[in-house]
């Protein structure tokens, strides 16, 4: 099979943070940083919370206020942390590039069409897109009413609440030969409250059965690693188009490298046809 992108890649919010210094991790986004290079495309989840961080950390306090508002000066501070501390420890032969998508990008088909070339030329250019969704402008009344007239008028509407799901949906735009998601586990379990019952292979002969067998596995999932965050069965649901795409995805610990948890010498859940 023909792909079009070696690697999309996704980390989750809390998989960024030091809960013991309670900060963004340095040693996780330089090991993340480390294994970057051009043809990969990063999707990066924490703007909020490490905005949050770095507010509390300069003031003293939390924001107070009408929580959208709150999420959106988050936001707004925590990008410009991520982004620093990416372009901090990518090699600096690569330039870094940062993209904010919202819901609108993957259901007009031009604006996904304007995506995909972006990120193509990103390659070509030797660049390596950032990827996070645009929680700085996008509130969530407006968005709830673009989203229920878009489902007025398609069956299949994209909402990107979720970086798991953009993640996924670039993925999916630019038939991504491995999806990789680096969570705060090491991957899917049978039981999230016992360790050893993680599940190295989600498989199946074909995509019907390998799909079966995703389901299967999300009536076993619950609980998630913050309030707003979906939790693993979302990312079961999530990766189901991939998946239909012929995309391997892997689910796995920020606590591993790219190269770890591409090689399967670290625990994972790999999900993919025999």
């Amino acid at each position: 099979m023909k792909y079009d992108c070696e690697l999309v890649g996704k980390v989750g919010s809390m998989a960024l943070i030091d809960k013991r210094r309670n900060a963004l991790s340095y040693d996780t986004v330089a090991r993340i940083s480390q294994d970057l290079r051009p043809g990969h495309i990063w999707v990066t989840s924490g703007a909020v919370e490490v905005g949050r961080l770095d507010y509390i950390q300069r003031n003293g306090c939390e924001i107070a206020g009408d929580d959208e508002d709150v999420k959106t000066d988050y936001s707004a501070q925590g990008q410009t942390v991520l982004m620093n501390t990416y372009r901090q420890f990518i090699d600096p032969k690569y330039s870094v590039r940062q993209i904010l998508v919202e819901h609108q990008h993957f259901n007009d088909p031009e604006k996904r069409a304007h995506l995909r070339a972006m990120l193509f030329r990103a390659k070509a250019q030797n660049a390596i897109p950032i990827i996070n969704y645009n929680d700085a402008v996008s509130c969530e009344e407006t968005r709830n009413l673009e989203i229920r007239d878009l489902q007025l008028k398609s069956a299949h509407v994209v909402q990107c609440v979720d970086n798991d799901e953009t993640a996924s949906q670039i993925a999916c735009l630019m038939k991504a030969e491995t999806l990789l998601i680096m969570s705060s586990t090491d991957g899917i379990y049978t039981d999230s409250k016992d360790k050893n019952t993680l599940v190295p292979v989600i498989g199946g002969k074909d995509i019907d059965e390998l799909i079966k067998n995703v389901e299967y596995h999300q009536t076993l999932c619950e609980g998630a690693s913050r309030k707003g965050a979906n939790g693993a069965k979302a990312k079961l649901e999530y990766i189901k188009e991939p998946l239909k795409n012929g995309t391997t995805v892997i689910i796995g610990s920020s606590q591993f490298s790219i190269r770890e948890l591409l090689d399967g010498s670290v625990p994972r859940t790999i999900i993919k046809t025999y």
